[in-house]
């Protein structure tokens, strides 16, 4: 779950992180009064779930508050990645002599948290590892005692020689927070040192685990709906596990594992995935038709592969609940189905008299989608 960076903000700087003072605007006019009450000279940000916010005309500076109504009224006329503007942080400028990256991340190959820190900050960190990995340092967290004070110190003084105590102080409530929401994210891009020396996180960013927010009512009220895709939200309200990508071939698999391996062969086979659906073990024919209403609200999509294993679900269920929900919501694209496992005979002999392409292997039936895709052949 994203959060806007003004709800980071917030939560950084009730966390004793030095994070300056900002206020929300819906309006050019309230952006404009924000601007007065700073002192004139601010900055403007959308407020999208969305990355490359400035490189989309989203991020703006303005020296007067006659300008930041200007910049407010052109940045809540955006829509970046498909996302409207519809709220904007406003926060004082500030003057900059030097700029760090600091955050934590989830580091899945050593099964434990991640400071990394880089003298490159306000850049993409993804692109500084590419091209420099060098100016990159990673520190792991202890898993009980999260991240160390010698640690944090190597962290500060790596970043800033001349007062690397304030840096790791800086790191060590990042880490703190980082744990206290159970994040798998918490990042200050840029933290900038001022020309009198002072630190400043001027943008914060939080991604919190989904799997946690039970544990975090408070957190989970955050939520902005109305910034999410509909589609992901449609999903998650319906107990399937969805997120949109950029092809044409819409995969529905169930299992996470399979679903991954689906769509790694069809690259593999030349095409893109659409998505990652996972239905779950469910063979409920509402959820196939939950899921085929996602899926064909995505104009990108040409085809739709079902890859479903049998395992303690009947192949013959799950037929039937494709059926069904075809025969509710008749599908505007072509769909090829793999089902494999417990009970497949009888579930392509209920398929074999529809529509519906079938399939035995993997390869198979990843083929078949890219070519109803490409539109050079018919499942």
């Amino acid at each position: 779950m994203n959060l806007h960076e003004y709800q980071a903000r917030d939560l950084f700087r009730a966390r004793g992180l030095p994070v300056p003072e900002h206020t929300v605007a819906a309006t050019a006019e309230e952006a404009r009064r924000a601007a007065e009450r700073f002192g004139g000279r601010v900055v403007v940000k959308a407020q999208v779930h969305a990355g490359g916010r400035g490189k989309a005309g989203g991020v703006k500076l303005a020296s007067s508050p006659a300008e930041a109504g200007e910049v407010a009224a052109r940045i809540l006329g955006l829509t970046i990645k498909g996302l409207p503007v519809r709220q904007l942080l406003v926060a004082p400028a500030v003057d900059i002599a030097r700029e760090f990256y600091v955050g934590i991340t989830l580091d899945r190959d050593a099964a434990r948290p991640i400071l990394i820190v880089s003298a490159a900050g306000g850049m993409d960190i993804e692109e500084v590892a590419r091209v420099s990995p060098e100016k990159i340092l990673r520190l792991p967290l202890d898993p009980v005692r999260g991240l160390e004070p010698f640690a944090a110190r190597r962290a500060g003084f790596a970043l800033w020689p001349e007062a690397g105590a304030k840096v790791a102080a800086v790191c060590q409530r990042l880490a703190a927070a980082y744990l206290e929401f159970d994040a798998s994210l918490a990042e200050i891009n840029p933290l900038v040192v001022t020309p009198d020396g002072r630190l400043i996180a001027v943008d914060a960013k939080i991604v919190l685990d989904d799997n946690a927010l039970d544990r975090h009512p408070d957190l989970a009220a955050l939520r902005d709906l109305d910034a999410e895709d509909p589609r992901e939200r449609a999903a998650r309200e319906r107990g399937l596990s969805y997120i949109q990508l950029d092809g044409d071939v819409a995969c529905v698999v169930n299992g996470a594992g399979l679903a991954m391996a689906t769509m790694d062969l069809i690259q593999h086979y030349g095409g893109r995935p659409a998505n990652f659906l996972d239905i779950g073990g469910s063979s409920n024919p509402e959820k196939v038709t939950v899921a085929l209403d996602i899926i064909q609200a995505d104009p990108n999509v040409r085809a739709i592969l079902f890859n479903i294993f049998g395992g303690i679900t009947r192949c013959d269920d799950v037929a039937r609940g494709i059926l069904m929900a075809t025969e509710k919501s008749p599908p505007r694209l072509p769909i090829v189905v793999r089902l494999i496992g417990t009970n497949d005979t009888e579930a392509r002999r209920l398929l074999a008299d529809t529509p519906l392409g079938t399939a035995v292997s993997m390869d198979e039936v990843v083929q078949k989608a890219i070519a109803l895709a490409r539109g050079t052949a018919v499942a």
